[in-house]
């Protein structure tokens, strides 16, 4: 049986808080539901660069990047493109690429894309601040790989890679991602 579209023709990607805890949530997806890291600020309506929030709100899955080297991705039919060791993604509020991929090295402040810890292993680009990018409502935010333990992360939404591998056959370019309350 072929894997259920997720997003504008069937119901969102939903992400929650687990009662009492700010920094841990719960992924549910085509019927199942997966545990997921949130950012250390918990869930926020008003996202700001650096609070470490995970915002409130739906947001469209707009295409991925993954290590090549590191075997990823499962098929997915949303576009995934290599992590080069020169991407980074800005996050410097005041550069006129603020939350963009770019070119490394780079001038103002950015994250490496290919980082040695996994958790970029493979990464979903969420629509979040992206057009029009307004300067410190913040930036980078992804679904990616989380950390042992589900630690918190800076503001993404973060899964185990067995969940990463049952979420990319569901995925598509504007697929919805709902955070909730």
């Amino acid at each position: 049986m072929p894997p259920r579209k997720i997003g504008r023709e069937q119901a969102p990607i939903v992400v929650r808080a687990r009662p009492g805890q700010a920094t841990r949530g719960l992924l549910a997806a085509a019927g199942t539901v997966f545990p997921c890291a949130l950012g250390r600020g918990g869930i926020t309506a008003f996202k700001r660069e650096g609070d470490g929030g995970t915002p409130l709100g739906a947001m469209k899955l707009l295409w991925g990047y993954r290590r090549p080297e590191r075997g990823w991705p499962p098929p997915t039919r949303l576009a995934i493109l290599p992590a080069a060791p020169w991407l980074g993604w800005c996050d410097a509020p005041g550069d006129r690429n603020y939350n963009r991929p770019v070119r490394l090295p780079y001038a103002a402040s950015c994250e490496t894309m290919q980082r040695a810890d996994r958790l970029y292993d493979v990464v979903a680009v969420l629509d979040w601040n992206m057009r029009p990018a307004i300067r410190g409502r913040g930036s980078a935010i992804f679904l990616h790989i989380a950390k042992p333990g589900y630690l918190a992360t800076e503001g993404c939404i973060a899964v185990s890679p067995a969940t990463m591998r049952r979420l990319l056959p569901l995925l598509h370019r504007g697929s919805v991602l709902k955070v909730m309350r």
